[in-house]
């Protein structure tokens, strides 16, 4: 039976299935379904018993009913199928991949095909220490990953020559839209932002998109730039090198683009290639401004378009508007070299509306990926696999002008485009047919770029698809370019070469980290859950990772059934009409969104529509999308109980009605609540012309429970990276699709490369593949599919009734700065520490190090209020983990209190937490507090091992010194002389 024809029979079952009520077990759910659900929710019946007793509650149903308002719930169970075993999930995402047909990637485009060492596909890609740690925010427990990030970081700034370089931004289509946005805020005069006539097409889309909604005029020059800068007063210049049809321009070609940009004040931007850049002149010694592009080819599949990691690098001067975030070397309170992210001040979390970009999500276990391929290969290895393409390549152009086959370009690094009048068609078919996917340029015209995965056999076949004989000799050059400068000199890249050694290198920087696998990452707002294996297993399968995205549609029916299952399952859980799975992250989930209402706007004439309302306590992105979006942002002021104040709400409205775009909501609301007038917003908002836009950020408290598309929204983004399992890998991936009402679906995103990807009247590309990060779409097809409607909703209830064991438990020490009907909250809640810092002087921040003496990554701080914990226990964790994270807390209050008794002075634990095991074994104890208070605190084991100490984790760092990072600022790899005593 086909994977369809068991879903369709599956779904003919589910109708009437009960939902799990009044603390219940489970119903059945068939077979061996029923213990993935088990193994997901930490939590069994009897544990659901005593935190429900602990609540004073007679069941979940009770819990229900005081928490969600009645006019939301739903009435009917999802209609989803009934739930596989962890099994079956396996042999059907098997067969689905198996329905992928990869061939070696010829294509080009971007994508390349590359070899993934195994020690760091094992060690990385497949390793929970790495893919389940959160965004590195708190550096003294994510050392490991930050170091990691520095020597990508180092890769693209040596590669490049420009000396800042950022941690990774989503892909190459989306880091040059980000450059010409940089470019923009850089540059007060033109409104043109030039493109290369040779530039990736995909690449040309995305960045009509993004400046359509900017107000900014895209011009892809007729001829060569230096005469399109003279016709044109652009702001800035993208040159792609090598090209999309691989031709390489000469240095003093590119030198003279460069110079005529910079007389008349524009910047330019070169969209490059690493592994190229390792044989050819940096960009920055032919003169561009900014560097960008995908490190995919450095070792990262190629997953049907993603996930992979752009990259970006700007010269000095611009650092302060590079977009994303940035690693930078400071010190700790012991003056030991330490890392952390740098500049924070210009992110979006921060400066909202005035940020430089909307990035939340990176893609950071990607960037690992790729740095590690360079601390494996070294310089001398990625010379050596550059030297080899390009030499395949060359004998490829040889066979082919032997055979007198027209190679249109001389000068070239690893790709061809090649003169075949009226059988293009065919060679491409002929390709095919002998395991090679090329690209159709059109009826006369093909291209082919060779990988690091090309064999000998693959050569000849791609020349006997165009009636040739590979031979050993070559022709062709790279237009007389010379790398001069050197690249990876630091010893890091030329000291793990063997697997002994670059095995122990991955484990000693997991070790410094602090990840899912060691114990509770209590995030309110990021939803740190169990990624589960069965779910994480099949990304690795090679019909899922080593498919090109712009194979032939024949070639990847397995991918496009999973993801239109995947899409209409996400409607049906949300209530919306269509889903698109595109945006590569929850931010470009919210942009594709507020694109699609003011397209929709726009086909009304409603071209004045331009206010996003927007609540004081929203996230960051919300306003910096909006911005983006070429919205106007009008802030709704809060309660004081934190809700959406509706009286200024309404008054907003009346102000702005005629302008009135939409409302940007998160619910439950930022503040961990299920806002009683949600409905009444809504009716309000489209009662004056408007939209309503629900952040997906909290999806997983109303699973099962309530949908956003019935309650009154139009339109949604999902973060898959959250509520639907795929792990957030030290910042990323992430998935962000947008779900829409049916009037808005007309506006998802579409895509040039592939009509299938959506509607024809759609905004254009958000990202630079057509179905985005496609690669890890398979573990959030598994969840639902293992969890079922049942399933799902038995998590959300957990989800709601962890947070609210955990909000009972800490109440009489911590305030919970904010709560509904009978004083219960969502899926998180707010601990206020602001009455405790008055009175005893110990801030947030003490509170959040401590916790990692305890061993816990600290709740989320600061947010959506400053100077409070926002806790987010998740389905996930076990009430003894729970518990210990509750008696952890309720132990720092008693430390507060010697603070604020004065047994205690300024010399603390919590001033002076983190503590590092070099300062609890230091010959030299001069602190007030004992060795034993400050490295094992009140006596607590710190992980799974009962009543042990065995398992405890040490920071790698004490506290560090975030201002002097940024007034020293430092992005690569510091010398190793800075770590010495």
């Amino acid at each position: 039976m086909s994977v369809q024809h068991a879903t369709a029979e599956r779904t003919e079952t589910n109708g009437s299935r009960p939902s799990t009520t009044n603390g219940a077990a489970a119903p059945s759910v068939g077979g061996a379904a029923a213990p993935f659900v088990r193994r997901h929710i930490g939590t069994d019946d009897d544990a659901r018993t005593t935190m429900l007793a602990a609540l004073g509650l007679d069941g979940i149903e009770d819990l229900l009913s005081r928490t969600l308002p009645e006019q939301i719930r739903l009435t009917q169970p999802l209609a989803l199928p009934a739930p596989l075993s962890e099994h079956q999930a396996r042999t059907a995402l098997a067969e689905l991949a198996g329905r992928n047909r990869p061939c070696t990637a010829m294509i080009g485009l971007g994508y390349h095909g590359t070899l993934t060492p195994a020690v760091i596909r094992r060690n990385v890609l497949e390793d929970p220490s790495w893919y389940t740690a959160y965004t590195p925010y708190q550096p003294e427990i994510s050392q490991g990953r930050l170091e990691a990030l520095l020597n990508f970081q180092t890769v693209v700034s040596d590669l490049t020559g420009l000396p800042i370089a950022g941690a990774s931004l989503l892909d190459e289509s989306t880091a040059v839209a980000e450059a010409m946005a940089l470019a923009r805020r850089s540059v007060k005069k033109g409104a043109v932002f030039l493109l290369d006539a040779d530039t990736l097409p995909q690449t040309v889309a995305v960045v009509r998109t993004r400046a359509r909604a900017l107000g900014i005029d895209v011009v892809v020059a007729d001829g060569d730039l230096v005469t399109a800068l003279q016709t044109h007063e652009a702001f800035g210049v993208l040159v792609q090198t090598p090209g999309a049809s691989g031709a390489l321009r000469p240095v003093a070609e590119l030198a003279a683009i460069a110079e005529k940009a910079h007389d008349n004040g524009a910047l330019v931007v070169a969209a490059c290639d690493l592994l190229a850049l390792t044989i050819t002149a940096d960009v920055a010694g032919w003169g561009a401004d900014i560097a960008v592009g995908s490190s995919q080819r450095l070792g990262v599949p190629l997953f049907y378009g993603g996930p992979h990691a752009g990259f970006m690098a700007v010269r000095e001067g611009l650092q302060r508007s590079l977009p994303g975030r940035l690693v930078g070397v400071s010190v700790d309170a012991d003056g030991t070299p330490a890392y952390r992210l740098a500049l924070q001040t210009r992110e979006q979390h921060i400066r909202r509306e005035k940020a430089t970009s909307n990035i939340c999500t990176a893609q950071v276990l990607l960037a690992v990926v790729a740095a590690m391929y360079a601390v494996y290969h070294g310089p001398d290895g990625l010379r050596r696999i550059a030297n080899g393409l390009h030499h395949s390549t060359r004998r490829v152009a040889a066979a082919l002008q032997a055979a007198r086959v027209e190679v249109l370009h001389t000068s070239f690094f690893d790709t061809l485009e090649i003169r075949v009048p009226h059988r293009g068609r065919a060679v491409v078919a002929a390709a095919r047919r002998a395991g090679l996917h090329i690209r159709p340029v059109d009826a006369d015209h093909v291209g082919v770029s060779i990988g690091e995965d090309a064999t000998e056999h693959d050569l000849q076949a791609l020349c006997e698809a165009f009636g040739a004989t590979l031979g050993p000799d070559g022709t062709g050059d790279l237009a007389g370019q010379v790398r001069e400068r050197e690249f990876l000199t630091h010893p890091v890249f030329t000291t793990h070469h063997s697997e002994t050694q670059m095995l122990r290198y991955l484990r000693s920087l997991s070790d410094r980290d602090f990840a899912l696998d060691r114990g509770m990452i209590p995030l309110g707002s990021c939803t740190m859950k169990l990624n589960a294996t069965t779910e994480m297993e099949p990304v690795s399968l090679p019909g899922f990772a080593d498919l090109h995205p712009f194979a032939p549609r024949e070639d990847a029916g397995g991918y496009h059934d999973l993801v239109a299952t995947l899409e209409e399952w996400l409607a049906e859980v949300t209530g919306y009409a269509r889903v698109s799975i595109q945006p590569n992250a929850g931010s470009q989930g919210e942009f594709a969104g507020l694109l699609a209402i003011r397209a929709y706007h726009l086909s009304r004439g409603d071209d004045g529509r331009v206010v996003c309302l927007i609540p004081s306590s929203a996230h960051g992105t919300n306003a910096a999308s909006a911005a983006m979006a070429g919205m106007r942002v009008v802030v709704v002021r809060a309660t004081e109980d934190g809700a959406v104040d509706m009286d200024d709400l309404h008054a907003k409205i009346e102000t702005h009605r005629d302008q009135l775009a939409a409302i940007m909501v998160t619910y439950p609301s930022t503040h961990g609540v299920f806002e009683e007038t949600i409905t009444d917003l809504c009716a309000a908002v489209h009662e004056a012309g408007g939209q309503v836009y629900v952040d997906g950020a909290n999806l997983n408290a109303l699973l099962g429970l309530a949908k956003p598309g019935e309650f009154g929204a139009d339109v949604s983004h999902l973060n898959l990276h959250k509520t639907f399992c795929i792990p957030h890998g030290g910042g990323g991936p992430g998935v962000g699709p947008v779900a829409v009402g049916a009037h808005l679906a007309p506006f998802l995103p579409n895509h040039p490369m592939l009509d299938e990807a959506g509607p024809a009247t759609g905004v254009g590309p958000v990202s630079g593949a057509p179905y985005g990060s496609a690669g890890i779409l398979p573990i959030s097809w598994a969840y639902i599919a293992m969890m079922g409607a049942d399933g799902l909703r038995r998590a959300t209830e957990q989800a709601v009734l962890s947070a609210n064991y955990v909000a009972r438990r800490l109440a009489e020490h911590y305030p919970v700065l904010y709560a509904g009907r009978g004083g219960l909250v969502a899926h998180e809640c707010i601990l206020d520490l602001r009455p405790l810092t008055k009175a005893s002087g110990v801030s947030v921040d003490d509170v959040a190090k401590r916790l990692v003496d305890y061993g816990f990554h600290a709740p989320t701080m600061s947010f959506p209020v400053a100077g409070t914990l926002m806790v987010e226990p998740t389905e996930s964790e076990d009430l003894a983990e729970i518990d210990r994270f509750v008696e952890a807390m309720i132990s720092i209050r008693a430390e507060i209190a010697k603070v604020e008794s004065g047994e205690w002075g300024e010399d603390n634990p919590l001033a002076n937490a983190p503590h590092t095991l070099a300062r609890v074994t230091a010959d030299e104890w001069t602190h007030p507090y004992s060795r034993t208070v400050a490295g094992y605190p009140a006596g607590r084991r710190q992980g799974p091992v009962a009543g042990g100490r065995g398992d405890k984790y040490w920071p790698a760092v004490a506290r560090i010194d975030g201002a002097y990072g940024d007034r020293n600022l430092v992005c690569s790899c510091p010398p190793p002389e800075a770590f010495e005593e």
